[in-house]
């Protein structure tokens, strides 16, 4: 068995019976003031190396996969997201680690179907640049949205510029240049290509290009 012992720092009292725990080697995690009392800590006191290993992996290590598996239960989520919910709820890093590796084991977590699955969903509504960027905000890989946005985007883009145009009751024979760059830097904004928005509102023969 270990002999190593680390000193707890200090103590910082929390809401709802908790207290944030500081020890030397700059580790933080948050305890119920139950568990520190069954645990004995004090500000000063050394623990051994095995009551760290058991505060990280049994009590707190165990309370952050059932936080992810709880995040994921609301809603679907990327890796980079839940990695953000648990550190914003003060998760250790190590504990953080062990929750997505238990929750990607069990296909709880899985980037690429969501990937295919908001492709699959917003196709109608976003073109494929913004699919693109809105899944690289969410931590997505290039890669895995190539793959998710060549499957599963299968929405002719002329057709969805053609409703917004119809939305906008826009019409080049009745717009101005004025209005006419400002409808097409608005389409150019979501993402459609240059070529595309020209073609599908010079339909009607205006050409303020």
């Amino acid at each position: 068995m270990s002999t190593e012992q680390i000193q707890v720092i200090s103590f910082e009292k929390l809401e709802k019976g908790k207290r944030r725990i500081r020890f030397e080697n700059g580790e933080n995690c948050i305890l119920y003031f139950s568990e520190i009392r069954g645990l004995h800590l004090e500000p000063g006191t050394y623990i051994s190396h095995e009551i760290y290993e058991k505060i990280l992996c049994e009590i707190v290590g165990k309370r952050a996969k059932k936080r992810a598996l709880h995040l994921l239960e609301q809603m679907d989520r990327t890796e980079q997201q839940l990695r953000e919910k648990l550190m914003a709820s003060e998760y250790p890093q190590r504990c953080i680690d062990d929750a997505i590796e238990y929750v990607k084991r069990f296909h709880y977590l899985d980037d690429e179907r969501y990937a295919r699955t908001f492709t699959r969903y917003k196709k109608d509504k976003m073109s494929r640049q913004q699919i693109k960027l809105k899944l690289l905000s969410k931590g997505v890989s290039r890669e895995l949205i190539s793959n998710a946005i060549e499957e599963e985007y299968d929405t002719d883009e002329s057709v969805q510029i053609r409703s917004l145009l119809e939305k906008k009751r826009f019409s080049s024979d009745n717009s101005d240049e004025s209005e006419f760059r400002r409808t097409y830097n608005y389409l150019l904004r979501r993402g459609f290509r240059s070529n595309d928005i020209l073609k599908e509102m010079k339909r009607t023969g205006t050409d303020w290009f």
